[in-house]
């Protein structure tokens, strides 16, 4: 049985550099893309504990669910912000764990994977001279432009958005969290200050893996209608769990849900579900 702790497992994916880039076979190879713009496939780099017998570690279900699009790349002009995103995995016998992940970017620092995607680009380059570059027997086009090779290197120039000797490449990166419950505001509490430690000047007080054995082993989940304090690497985290008598844990911000959907569709939601219509929610 478990031991009420308050999280499993962390997590750590992103690139690895020792397989390099690898299409992601989910979003399908896209020359049209341009190397920035494809997805490549994300891996669990490392996790802690290795498994617990009474949530055992499903690899596949967490790689993907904490970066469903795959690597991002980006360079130094694009924006970098870290996002948030929480995500259940429902087992065979309807038993829920939950994942809470914050991905970020940092500095390529491996000179293959920056030589691979420059090889990239190239190629890339390559492939859309050949399909835009006009005829050679047309006159026309090159009488416009002056040079036949002009419109073709315009273009060229507005793919080429790295170049390795004055560009930094950056990928995303995720730090995850898997609970038995779905304490979202302080699972991002969490991960928000280790990745502020991560980035900051100043190093935290403590060894940062003093902080995630303490939110493996050391935090307890709070008994019902009970509330729980415990310390982040920057300040004090505090969590509360519904007693039996009251509705069931729902940490998430209801204002989130109109502004993403509007009132009418909220309502109309609402109905379909009291009237125990089929729903279904596409997004990217």
């Amino acid at each position: 049985s478990a031991p009420g702790r308050f999280a499993d497992y962390f997590v750590i994916c992103g690139l690895d550099t020792e397989t390099g880039l690898e299409p992601d076979e989910l979003s399908g190879e896209n020359f049209e893309q341009t190397p920035l713009r494809r997805t490549f496939k994300s891996k669990v780099l490392a996790r802690y504990p290795e498994n617990v017998e009474w949530n055992p570690f499903d690899q596949d279900a967490v790689g993907m669910l904490c970066m469903p699009k795959g690597l991002a790349f980006k360079t130094q002009a694009d924006s970098r912000e870290p996002q948030f995103h929480s995500f259940i995995i429902t087992r065979e016998d309807g038993s829920r764990t939950f994942g809470f992940s914050l991905t970020f970017f940092e500095e390529v620092t491996s000179k293959q994977i920056c030589s691979a995607m420059q090889t990239l680009y190239h190629m890339h380059n390559a492939e859309y001279d050949i399909l835009h570059t006009p005829p050679t027997n047309d006159k026309d086009s090159c009488s416009s432009t002056g040079d036949c090779n002009g419109t073709s290197v315009s273009k060229l120039q507005r793919f080429n958005s790295y170049d390795i000797s004055r560009d930094t490449l950056y990928v995303s990166k995720c730090i995850c969290l898997i609970t038995p419950m779905s304490f979202m505001k302080a699972c991002k509490k969490v991960l928000e200050q280790l990745h502020q430690a991560v980035t900051s000047p100043q190093p935290p007080p403590l060894p940062l893996e003093s902080y995630i054995y303490n939110i493996l082993y050391e935090v307890p989940l709070p008994p019902a209608g009970r509330s729980l304090k415990f310390a982040g690497v920057y300040g004090q985290i505090i969590c509360q769990r519904p007693s039996t008598s009251e509705l069931p844990l729902f940490d998430f911000p209801v204002k989130e849900v109109f502004e993403l959907l509007g009132v009418e569709n909220v309502v109309q939601l609402f109905t379909c579900a009291l009237l125990e219509f089929q729903i279904l929610l596409y997004s990217q």
